[in-house]
């Protein structure tokens, strides 16, 4: 015999609804969540308080239906049915706006709240297919729900915000401060998608939001948090297509293929890249372009399509030529020489072409070092270590993997970590030599740190 839901019993009570009130409202959220085949009645709402489960998406829109009522966020959890869906639901791109505000919500909270529940959840290879065809595919035209009203004043606070986080994340690494972020965002940002909004404030604040989204997910990919990284990347594009800013989803899908080539699936990385270069089509973003082609090439070069790589290099370095500061938004500011030439380095790596990476990784150090940005520093010499290891120059191999472990040091970042494990594993066919022991124990003491 199943146990009562006394979670459910308790909200319900503390609403004051009746269960035939609960099954209208939950009705009518279905509809707007567009599933108007959810109908219950009270006979099912007193299953439900019998402890029977509803399918989903029932637990989600319960729980939206209570936030409502109460004006702040319950969940699945706090109604007893568990976790939900939120790990499943934040890997579909829904075409409802409304049902995307409680995803990302929802996301946001177990982030903070349930961390190992979404650590845990896997990473989906294939999850960005249908994210990169429905951002290019989709116009939506759903209103929000009604509610206090949003101003620009407020959208402006969002998107100041936005540029405290980012250096942050260049700076220090994608695992100092994530958290904070993410905890601003349940306090202050996602609830404000539930509000009352003009349209041109409804645009700008999906877009402030759906940066700021995006870097979540791209900071929780740099400290390899890999399954939690791909849910709010996929919400971020959501709410970058509902912002109507095709350069702001190109890049999304720009953070999308870097994961996935990262993770082992080139194939789809270059998909990725291909589909956010046609979401570039209507309007102007030379950054995120040259983004783009560097992120196809690193793709390419793990494919083993060596002259169709150099070519994407190429684009990528014309592309970069139109770029005018001035004229970009504040999320491309990472697109710069140092970026692009530690990621052509790794590019021309993967291809064996150590005088290449050698060229590029040196030209990345030297703007990252004025820059004092030690995450891509510690990347670009492990490229460069890698260069003189294709030599067979151990010597000066070790000299910049010294530099990567004394850089990876200064900042919080799991890239750095593995560049300096991966740079460990091409050492060993130098077997015992004295150099390879002393960048071992170096090492070791990285990563214990870490």
């Amino acid at each position: 015999m199943k146990a009562p839901n006394d979670k459910l019993r308790h909200w319900l009570d503390r609403s004051s609804m009746s269960r035939g009130e609960l099954a209208r409202r939950v009705k009518s959220k279905a509809v707007q969540w567009q599933q108007p085949h959810i109908s219950p009645d009270t006979t099912r709402i007193r299953c439900w308080l019998q402890g029977e489960t509803p399918r989903a998406p029932i637990p989600d829109i319960l729980a939206a239906v209570f936030s409502e009522r109460f004006g702040y966020r319950v969940t699945t959890y706090d109604l007893g049915f568990g976790d939900g869906g939120t790990a499943d639901a934040a890997l579909v791109y829904n075409s409802s706006y409304a049902a995307t505000v409680e995803v990302v919500a929802e996301l946001g909270r177990a982030d903070v709240d349930r961390r190992k529940f979404l650590a845990a959840a896997p990473f989906a290879a294939v999850a960005g297919v249908g994210p990169s065809r429905d951002w290019l595919l989709n116009v939506l035209d759903q209103e929000p729900e009604p509610g206090p009203r949003v101003r620009l004043e407020d959208v402006s606070a969002v998107k100041n915000m936005f540029t405290t986080f980012q250096r942050m994340d260049i700076f220090q690494g994608g695992g100092s401060g994530r958290l904070v972020l993410a905890d601003y965002m349940n306090v202050h940002v996602y609830p404000l998608l539930r509000r009352a909004h003009t349209e041109d404030v409804r645009r700008a604040l999906c877009e402030a939001a759906a940066e700021q989204t995006y870097l979540l997910g791209w900071m929780a990919y740099d400290n390899g948090e890999n399954s939690i990284a791909q849910r709010y990347l996929i919400q971020s594009l959501r709410l970058a297509e509902e912002s109507r800013n095709p350069a702001l989803g190109a890049h999304v899908l720009a953070g999308m293929a870097d994961q996935a080539t990262l993770l082992g699936d080139p194939a789809e990385g270059r998909r990725l890249a291909q589909a956010g270069r046609q979401g570039l089509s209507k309007t102007e973003s030379p950054a995120c372009l040259a983004d783009l082609w560097c992120l196809e090439a690193r793709a390419l070069a793990l494919l083993g399509d060596k002259s169709a790589a150099a070519r994407a290099v190429a684009q990528s370095e014309r592309a970069y030529e139109q770029v005018d500061l001035a004229e970009e938004p504040d999320w491309a500011e990472f697109i710069d020489p140092a970026y692009l030439h530690g990621e052509h380095a790794n590019t021309f790596r993967d291809l064996g072409d150590a005088k290449s990476a050698e060229e590029h990784a040196r030209r990345s150090i030297k703007h990252a070092t004025e820059q004092k940005r030690a995450r891509r520093g510690a990347m670009s010499q492990a490229a460069l270590a890698v260069s003189h290891l294709q030599r067979r120059d151990l010597e000066a191999a070790h000299s910049a993997g010294v530099r990567t472990i004394k850089l990876s040091a200064q900042v919080k970042s799991s890239r750095c970590v593995e560049a300096v494990q991966d740079l460990q594993k091409r050492m060993q066919p130098f077997g015992t030599h004295r150099l390879v022991a002393d960048f071992n124990e170096r090492a070791r003491e990285l990563v214990a740190a870490a």
